[in-house]
């Protein structure tokens, strides 16, 4: 019985954190973009025959003035 009297405050204590922690991670937007890093593991940000297009891509652009620019991707 008096393990109790510890043993209660204690878990409220926790639970209280556990808690307090939830809303924090919340707030900063922890959750927010959940997909987004799912799929960002997908593509290679360091293809080769990536780049390689789009370089043929920006000089193709520049040979002809008339033609608008691709947009470039982001980093």
């Amino acid at each position: 019985m008096p393990a109790l009297y510890v043993m209660i405050p204690a878990a409220l204590v926790l639970v209280g954190i556990a808690i307090y922690i939830f809303f924090w991670a919340v707030d900063s937007g922890q959750y927010e973009d959940l997909d987004g890093p799912a799929h960002s593991i997908l593509f290679d940000d360091q293809d080769p025959k990536h780049q390689a297009a789009l370089q043929e891509q920006q000089d193709k652009a520049g040979a002809t003035s008339d033609q608008p620019e691709e947009p470039k991707p982001r980093d």
